[in-house]
């Protein structure tokens, strides 16, 4: 198993704002909290709260305006670090995190599809929660030909590749079926069965380069994909 820090506080920070961007919970043109107001929310100082601001900041995802606050901005370009991802609450919505139980580096599952040239990929095994509540198991497997850093993966998996890999998903497939929840994932169901799905990724050469399997309580979420 690996040994993988949490990101520094501020990242953390950076990183919910964006989230709650995705999830429409903040929209374009929306003013943030007070400075002081939001650092008391989170229980942080408000040089830290600066500094996740300053980031946001510099990727252009929010606007700091002299005597009256920031600004969300770009919102569609937040959007997009979110849109393949299909898993809303029932009630619809909510908040998208995650929770990375291990990260290794293993030969590929024989009954996976071809994906990456290399015979081996990383592993990842996490939950998914939405507005706090965990959802979902995923095992994601990503062609070892990227040198992923598990110590470096953030809540959204395709801007982790982005940032750290420089590889852009453009493109996915999913297959949805009927499985049983994985024991390792420690997810109580009422029923016996859950929701499976097993997609396959694309990356910007075109090329498959990942192979995941996404197991849901559909006592509690949805698969939704909305289309124009």
């Amino acid at each position: 198993m690996s040994d993988i820090s949490p990101p520094p506080v501020w990242r953390q920070i950076a990183d919910l704002v964006v989230r709650q961007i995705a999830s429409g919970e903040l929209r374009e043109g929306d003013r943030l909290p007070p400075e002081r107001r939001m650092a008391q929310d989170h229980d942080i100082a408000v040089g830290t709260l600066r500094r996740a601001l300053a980031d946001l900041t510099d990727r252009g995802l929010i606007e700091r305006r002299q005597g009256s606050g920031n600004y969300v901005r770009h919102a569609r370009q937040i959007g997009g670090m979110y849109e393949f991802f299909r898993l809303e609450l029932v009630q619809g919505g909510g908040r998208p995190d995650a929770e990375i139980l291990d990260v290794a580096r293993l030969a590929k599952p024989h009954d996976a599809p071809a994906f990456g040239p290399a015979p081996d990929a990383y592993c990842i095994r996490r939950l998914r929660l939405l507005d706090g509540i965990r959802v979902a198991a995923e095992e994601i497997w990503l062609d070892a030909t990227h040198a992923l850093d598990p110590a470096s993966i953030q809540p959204s998996l395709y801007q982790t590749y982005r940032r750290q890999l420089g590889l852009r998903i453009i493109r996915t497939e999913d297959r949805i079926g009927i499985d049983t929840m994985p024991q390792w994932s420690d997810i109580a169901m009422k029923s016996a069965t859950c929701c499976h799905v097993a997609r396959v990724s694309w990356g910007q050469d075109g090329q498959p380069v990942e192979y995941s399997r996404t197991w849901f309580d559909a006592d509690l979420a949805r698969y939704v994909s909305r289309i124009g």
